[in-house]
């Protein structure tokens, strides 16, 4: 495969840029979920979709584990490698610049992940089937996904989250009676709530009009300035109520 081909959109690197954790979740959370799975040292984690490295480094700094991150974002990528210079675990966790669609690990691992990015697999489904060929037996499977917290009132309201229909998202009980289907138990969850959701999003609103403020010429301005206008009033509308956020942790059963 091409690497040069592997890119993120550019728009939405530059909404996410500032960001260490690219999820409606805080530090605080993050932490929360490592210290409910009870990692063990030298644990080792696949982590598909790896953003900018923040949950194998500080999860290596703070529990031992080693871990291999995979993501599409070459800028990403390097972010992590200094992320993890940082923290001073460069020595546990690596970082691959390329696509996670497919990806399995050359050795089992004990965790194997996907936050927030299913579209991997074509939706939690297709990304449980992958991510299940990288783990080991008895191994912990995350998966971070929306959720609907109560029925979208209208189209709007769907798009407003992200979605282009209803069937996009699952409710909470869907998500882990599909779980169940899939052969797994649920046997840890960590959700996002409003304030989390906000950390995420009105971070984003600053990012944007400080890169608005430095770049007013630039052809993607226009653009930008669209987001800025209407996603503050689709957040506080419709997003931190309707739709929910979590990292689910599965074993087989």
């Amino acid at each position: 495969m091409d690497k040069k081909a592997l890119a993120l959109p550019r728009h939405f690197l530059i909404r996410e840029t500032g960001q260490r954790v690219h999820n409606p979740y805080t530090p605080e959370k993050l932490a929360t979920l490592g210290a409910a799975i009870r990692l063990n040292p030298g644990d080792r984690i696949l982590d598909l979709c790896s953003g900018t490295g923040e949950m194998l480094c500080t999860w290596a700094r703070d529990h031992g584990i080693t871990g291999h991150g995979v993501d599409i974002a070459k800028d990403w990528i390097r972010l992590s490698g200094v992320r993890a210079a940082e923290l001073d675990v460069a020595d546990r966790v690596t970082f691959e610049h390329n696509d996670a669609r497919g990806y399995v690990a050359a050795e089992r691992v004990d965790v194997a992940a996907c936050i927030g990015a299913t579209w991997i697999g074509d939706g939690v489904t297709g990304t449980v089937r992958l991510l299940e060929q990288s783990l080991r037996p008895g191994g912990l499977m995350l998966i971070g996904e929306p959720f609907w917290r109560s029925e979208p009132p209208s189209q709007e309201a769907i798009e407003a989250c992200h979605a282009r229909t209803r069937d996009d998202f699952d409710t909470l009980p869907g998500l882990v009676r599909l779980f169940g289907e899939l052969g797994y138990d649920l046997v840890e969850m960590v959700l996002a709530d409003e304030d989390s959701w906000d950390r995420y999003a009105a971070a984003q609103w600053f990012t944007l009009r400080q890169w608005l403020d430095a770049n007013p010429d630039d052809g993607l301005a226009p653009a930008v300035r669209q987001d800025l206008d209407r996603e503050p009033l689709r957040h506080t509308t419709y997003r931190r109520n309707l739709l929910g956020w979590g990292v689910f942790a599965l074993k087989a059963r």
